[in-house]
């Protein structure tokens, strides 16, 4: 006859307590193996950004066109944004800055991100180095609103948050992915634990007996300690 089986909170217990050891050894492999990734494996990259306002030189004009020059403005940040990132941009960038840097690169490090509604965007870079990601973005400035004052005569960029030597790495997080690493480990043997639970058919107890066999229990022989 076969009985329905649920597995309570004190049988739980009983097999984590049991699988104790295994637990342990998956999640310390768990925790080493990321550790060593990220601490000694993983590069850090370290980021820098600058903020620049881009608007129309000043002149003595009444406050319904200085009005229309904001709203040009604003709709003309995503050109300025793709002149950022340009070829052109970026190959004298990299020019600029030397230490076998090249277009290729440097595109995938460089990111432009026009605020919306606003004459505002925001540039980062992204680098191994953090003296390196300081001198791109100082470069990427400088030629950025060169080519705009070609491009742009009547347009006027500034720089209104400078970009400065990033003193820690944005990546990677080291805390967050021993975290994680512990939470998968835990996760890992803890499923492990009951898979071989439910793989193991011996009959370790009475219950056991009363419970898969259906037969009464007449005795029970005492372990004889040596």
């Amino acid at each position: 006859m076969e009985q329905e089986i649920t597995i309570d909170l004190h049988k739980v217990s009983e097999i984590l307590v049991k699988r104790k050891k295994l637990i342990a050894i998956i999640t310390t492999i768990s925790l080493l193996i990321t550790g060593i990734i990220s601490f000694f494996i993983i590069k850090p990259t370290y980021e820098t950004k600058a903020t620049i306002v881009i608007g129309k030189e000043e002149e003595k004009n009444d406050k319904q066109n200085s009005y229309n020059d904001i709203m040009m403005f604003q709709k003309l940040v995503k050109t300025y944004a793709q002149i950022a990132e340009s070829r052109t941009v970026i190959e004298k960038v990299a020019q600029k800055v030397g230490n076998g840097l090249t277009y290729e690169k440097l595109k995938g490090r460089i990111k432009v991100i026009p605020q919306p509604d606003t004459q505002i965007m925001e540039i980062k870079v992204l680098s191994k180095k953090p003296e390196e990601a300081y001198s791109v973005l100082n470069s990427l400035g400088e030629i950025f609103i060169s080519e705009s004052k070609r491009i742009y005569p009547t347009g006027q960029i500034e720089i209104l948050d400078k970009a400065v030597v990033p003193e820690k790495p944005i990546k990677p997080n080291k805390k967050l992915n021993m975290a994680i690493a512990l939470l998968l480990g835990l996760f890992l043997s803890t499923g492990a634990s009951f898979l071989l639970e439910y793989l193991d058919r011996t009959l370790k107890s009475e219950e056991d007996i009363e419970r898969y066999l259906d037969l009464p229990v007449l005795a029970v022989i005492p372990k004889i300690e040596k």
